[in-house]
């Protein structure tokens, strides 16, 4: 018996997150089962054939079809909005899969300039070497969007709030220009989740997902996902089935148990966030604060359109460059020096030497990402706490 097909289209999103796709065994647990297996036992040959090919649905082999995953894929598919999920080994196998997936040699990708680090790295290096070529264009620029497609173009390719430096891209408007160069557009939603900002809902056709961070939400596991409509998703099965960059089942399970919680934590790192992002505002060694919940910041009306919140992260620029931005990093005792974000637990980073070391300094210069740049995922800590911490390096400055 599956919950999710109890009156699931009246369900509102903290239903759908703690509910949706949960099928029970026939020992009728509450908690969603974990089946750590890698394959499954057929009946009979005739059975083992059918579900081979296809021609009867059930599970086959782990690398592809898993209970807990598939449970998974159906609670986010729901949250998203979308018709099917492909859960993934991490969040860069999940945009690897949906570009190979979806795109042959001669194909053409725009993209915005400020996307992760990583992601650019996957671009320039590995999708060029199989012929797809890609464009950059700064996210605001929407002529510069338009202008950008070829007869080749086949993805758009965003990050809304991007990383680092928390700029918007209008969703809709760009969706509105990818369909009209017949190409579809891809969003990272990585730092909203559809707890804040639901992508397909403004026209995206393809949302991607490093549940590493929110999804989780504690910074126990890798994976990633895709949502999207079934035509585009069952070409990215094909291409995780044959290659194997599959979710295992333990890793699924804690995904689940994250997005049980996934709305209540999102609402309060946004509110911590928010009250950082103010301080930190008033603070004279800090030059900037990218954050869209302050009012002062450019795409603040776009976010209050967009968004429900305006998320957990945050970046800053201090005076005095790299040298004072490390002050600050080492000088904290409790904040977490990682580059890795969506945790419980607060975390600090300086982009230009961790996230976006690889790629050049020009890229780096195009994307807004200076020396004296940090990044603060807040976490949930108490606010007071937090503020002390940075305080201690600012000092410094």
């Amino acid at each position: 018996m599956s919950d999710f097909d109890i009156n699931a289209d009246d369900w509102g999103l903290e239903t759908l997150a703690v509910r949706a796709g949960q099928t029970r065994s026939h020992e009728g647990e509450h908690s969603e089962a974990i089946y750590p297996t890698s394959s499954f036992v057929f009946g009979s040959a005739a059975e083992a054939a059918a579900r081979f090919s296809g021609a009867v649905p059930g599970n086959v082999y782990s690398r592809f079809t898993n209970p807990t995953v598939r449970m998974f894929e159906q609670r986010i598919a729901a949250l998203e909005g979308g018709e099917q999920a492909v859960a993934t080994a991490s969040g860069m196998a999940a945009i690897l899969s949906t570009c190979m997936a979806l795109m042959a040699a001669g194909d053409h990708i725009v993209a915005s300039r400020n996307i992760f680090g990583s992601t650019t790295n996957l671009f320039e290096k590995y999708l060029k070497k199989f012929g797809v070529s890609i464009s950059y264009v700064d996210l605001k620029d929407y002529e510069a969007w338009s202008s950008a497609a070829t007869e080749n173009t086949k993805l758009y390719f965003l990050e809304t709030p991007s990383n680092p430096i928390c700029e918007l891209g209008d969703i809709q408007k760009i969706a509105d220009i990818a369909h009209s160069k017949g190409a579809k557009l891809v969003v990272d939603n990585c730092f909203c989740t559809p707890a804040l900002q639901r992508p397909l809902m403004m026209g995206a056709d393809i949302v991607i997902h490093s549940a590493t961070k929110y999804l989780d939400g504690q910074g126990r596991c890798v994976g990633g996902v895709v949502v999207g409509n079934h035509q585009d998703m069952e070409q990215v099965v094909g291409f995780v089935r044959t290659c194997g960059p599959s979710l295992s089942p333990f890793n699924a399970w804690v995904f689940l148990k994250g997005l049980e919680t996934l709305n209540l934590r999102m609402k309060a790192h946004s509110e911590n966030a928010l009250a950082l992002a103010e301080w930190l505002a008033q603070q004279p060694q800090v030059e900037k604060v990218n954050y869209s919940g302050l009012a002062s910041h450019p795409d603040h009306e776009l976010a209050k359109t967009q968004q429900k919140a305006f998320g957990a992260v945050l970046s800053i620029e201090v005076r005095g460059g790299k040298e004072s931005a490390w002050t600050v990093i080492d000088s904290t005792q409790m904040i977490s020096i990682t580059a890795n974000l969506g945790d419980v637990k607060s975390t600090i980073t300086h982009p230009a030497t961790t996230t976006h070391a690889r790629i050049t300094q020009d890229e780096r210069d195009a994307a807004g990402i200076r020396d004296g740049l940090i990044r603060i995922a807040v976490g949930l800590e108490t606010l007071e706490d937090l503020k002390a911490d940075l305080a201690r390096g600012l000092a410094k400055i």
